[in-house]
């Protein structure tokens, strides 16, 4: 009985002389978020923002690709959506958020003459 009550007052008076700082405590945890910061949120917030601003830069005669896969050229702007036309006369409404990428000029016709 004696030799465990020994043993209980040396270890807390060991352990607590040598507790970590606050700051040793928090680093890890803080050079995780930083890693995850310049690794995962700030590649993405970037791309956001090149997306948005090539959507905002639609004009009328661009020939663009949509998230479906879809080639074709702007021939009517809304607000919120576009008219693209995929093939001679036929005609399709998307969102603007549905478009991946604006193709160069002469992608279409490219296309059709191969």
């Amino acid at each position: 009985m004696f030799l465990i009550s020994d043993a209980l007052a040396e270890a807390t008076t060991t352990g607590a002389a040598q507790e970590p700082s606050m700051i040793a405590t928090f680093l890890p945890l803080i050079l995780i978020f930083g890693v995850m910061y310049f690794l995962l949120i700030r590649p993405q917030v970037k791309r956001q923002k090149e997306l948005k601003k090539l959507i905002d830069s639609i004009e009328k005669g661009d020939e663009v690709v949509t998230n479906g896969g879809l080639l074709g050229r702007v021939i009517k702007l809304g607000e919120a959506f576009l008219v693209i036309e995929v093939a001679d006369g036929m005609t399709l409404v998307v969102q603007r958020g549905a478009v991946a990428t604006v193709m160069p000029k002469g992608t279409l016709k490219d296309i059709r003459e191969a």
